[in-house]
This record gives structure tokens, C-alpha cells and sequence, in this order.
């Protein structure tokens, strides 16, 4: 039995673990997290993100109101190893919004 069905069984259990099955747990839960469908980053892997400068250009805005646009929850970008990335479906539904 791994942690997660140990834990997902006993849910009031207090459990102390070391720092290899902390580890195992993370990766376990990374791992579920990626097997969902539409995850953000096989929108990234299959090359249906754009850049910052890219989504900028396409839109015909600057990367700054990508930045206004994200915090206001209007155009959110995924993270990927530290890069912001939009989706072109995203995109795509902002203009056909547009006049």
C-alpha cells in the first residue's frame, strides 16, 4: 500500500513520514496532476501555447496589458519551468469577442 491509499483510507490518521516517502509523495501527486485531462502543460507540449510576446502580437496589445489582463483574471497564462505561456484557445475566444 502506497501513502496516498494509506492516507485516502484513514483520513484522520496523523502520520509521520521521512524525507523518501515525502518525495514519493510529491512525485505520486505531480504525477495524478499530470494525467488529468486538459492539463496545462500538455497545452504547452503540444505547441498550443504561445509566449508573453508572442499572444502580444497576435492580440495586438503589449506585454504589459498581458500582465494587467492576468491580474484582473481576464487572460491568465499557464507557468511552465518559469515561463508564462497562453494558450491559443484562450486567445482564440478573445477574438471572436472583439469586434
Amino acid at each position: 500500500m502506497n501513502l496516498y491509499d494509506l492516507l485516502s483510507d484513514n483520513a484522520s490518521l496523523n502520520v509521520t513520514i521521512n524525507a523518501g516517502q515525502l518525495i514519493e509523495a510529491i512525485d505520486y501527486c505531480i504525477d495524478k496532476t499530470r494525467e488529468e485531462p486538459g492539463h496545462q502543460d500538455t497545452d504547452v507540449e503540444n505547441g498550443t501555447c504561445l509566449s508573453a510576446g508572442q499572444a502580444a502580437q497576435l492580440l495586438d496589445v503589449n506585454t504589459g496589458t498581458l500582465r494587467r489582463w492576468n491580474k484582473s483574471g481576464y487572460l491568465c497564462p499557464v507557468s511552465t519551468v518559469g515561463r508564462r505561456r497562453y494558450r491559443v484557445s484562450d486567445i482564440k475566444k478573445i477574438l471572436r469577442m472583439s469586434p
